[in-house]
């Protein structure tokens, strides 16, 4: 029996709810009634903050001071598609619920959260200055915004410049608009024993970095009412370019097994063993690799679109108010706090403390708003004494303004799922790009259709 997508769950938690909720009201209907001007009091329940950081307990304990009289209970457990629409059916409804922002499309589409824009008018919060637009775009469907956004992490390209200096290849080498000087440096790196990869000119990241390569290079996930589009023809050259680098390192499969076995977040990762020469890597991964500054040497440079403009991608998690909250009010104060610029500004101090205290290297919050990106930079991020990871820092503080959204589709997650299953098809060579990307596109089309049925 096939299991069924999270859109179908989706759907039949929806059903229920439009029995159970007040007055048999939907969504939209009970935001309208919300008086989200009113002074936020009494219980609110929240779920989210699955062991807060640093950064994390910094945000709640500054919402909880503006909040004097609001009581938060906090299931502090990770995120779960099941769970959430399990406790959505049976009335069980948290008030906020964190989730990554690819399933805030789908649940919108199905009626199970409130659209925000008469929370952010009542908080004098308005969207597209809060936030990037990119990040905005995430959480919209049918011009409502349904949630209330947090990080921004974008990707660039890491370099190894002990191995890069060693084979003699330069950073601007590592230029993803010109594949034939890309698999060029690629090739003066590669090392292998027989067929086994010992090291990687470029782990490209496939599966996990799969929609950086088809929108930067041209392709598009959903079109523009967030119906999905992995079968248009644009998607292909995304997909090509990573069996081109792929091929060249002894194929998928061995790139694969080789990157399975890396210690990323330990003493004996991949850039202290000089077991890649780049890679793709969001900005949180420069924080792991500063312990072992003394040890490598790095830059990094913009992955760049076909076009040879640096590009992004936005992803990053959301709070949103389940239809049937029964403390809304409170829910849009105690989000927008959480993500305000003060709010912002506490987790910088906080992650400043923590480093100081462990040695470590400041490389900034990208927090998905603009302003508290830059004041934190201002204020908190200082030279590190090691001009690599200075211009690490820098890159991704440049590349951050170069962002797109993914697409905001009430299929979100499942394209995401269809994508990398027509990557990891093509790239093993067991379908043509063309035929995987058919096959991603049926699927994710079923997915769409159940998602909006009702």
């Amino acid at each position: 029996m096939r299991k069924r997508s999270l859109a179908g769950v989706a759907a039949v938690a929806a059903s229920a709810l439009l029995l159970t909720a007040c007055g048999g009201g939907g969504a939209e209907e009970q935001a309208a009634d919300v008086d989200f001007s009113a002074a936020p009091t009494g219980t609110l329940a929240a779920w989210g903050f699955e062991n807060a950081d640093d950064v994390g307990q910094s945000r709640l304990d500054y919402a909880a001071e503006q909040l004097a009289d609001v009581e938060v209970t906090l299931d502090a457990t990770a995120f779960d598609a099941q769970k959430f629409t399990t406790r959505i059916a049976s009335g069980d409804v948290p008030d906020v619920v964190q989730m990554d922002r690819r399933y805030v499309t789908t649940y919108a589409a199905q009626g199970l959260l409130m659209p925000l824009d008469a929370c952010f008018e009542a908080k004098s919060v308005n969207p597209t200055e809060r936030w990037y637009q990119n990040v905005v775009d995430d959480v919209m469907y049918e011009d409502a915004v349904y949630a209330v956004s947090q990080f921004y992490q974008p990707p660039a390209i890491l370099l190894n410049m002990n191995v890069l200096n060693e084979a003699g290849v330069t950073p601007e080498e590592f230029d993803t608009s010109n594949m034939d000087g890309l698999l060029t440096a690629i090739g003066k790196i590669y090392q292998a024993s027989g067929s086994n990869p010992t090291r990687l000119g470029f782990d490209p990241v496939a599966t996990g970095q799969g929609g950086l390569w088809v929108l930067g290079m041209g392709g598009q996930l959903t079109d523009d009412t967030g119906k999905p589009t992995l079968d248009d023809p644009a998607n292909a050259a995304g997909i090509d370019a990573l069996k081109q680098i792929t091929d060249a390192q002894g194929g998928y499969a061995a790139v694969k097994s080789f990157t399975d076995s890396f210690d990323t977040f330990g003493d004996a990762n991949q850039f202290v063993q000089n077991q890649v020469g780049a890679q793709v890597a969001n900005q949180w991964y420069p924080n792991v690799l500063g312990a072992y500054r003394d040890q490598i040497s790095l830059q990094a440079v913009p992955f760049r679109d076909a076009e040879g403009q640096p590009f992004s991608l936005a992803s990053g998690t959301a709070f949103v108010i389940p239809a049937g909250a029964k403390n809304p009010a409170a829910a849009c104060a105690w989000m927008t706090e959480l993500t305000s610029t003060e709010a912002w500004m506490a987790a910088g101090a906080a992650r400043a403390a923590t480093i100081e205290g462990k040695g470590g290297l400041n490389t900034g919050l990208f927090t998905g708003s603009p302003e508290a990106d830059e004041m934190i930079r201002e204020q908190f991020v200082v030279p590190t004494g090691d001009a690599g990871f200075d211009q690490v820092i820098s890159t991704y503080y440049e590349v951050v303004e170069n962002g797109k959204s993914f697409g905001s589709s009430p299929a979100g997650q499942d394209i995401q799922n269809e994508l990398n299953n027509a990557i990891t098809a093509a790239l093993l060579g067991d379908k043509t790009t063309e035929q995987a990307l058919a096959d991603a596109q049926a699927a994710a089309q079923r997915a769409y259709d159940n998602a909006t049925a009702g």
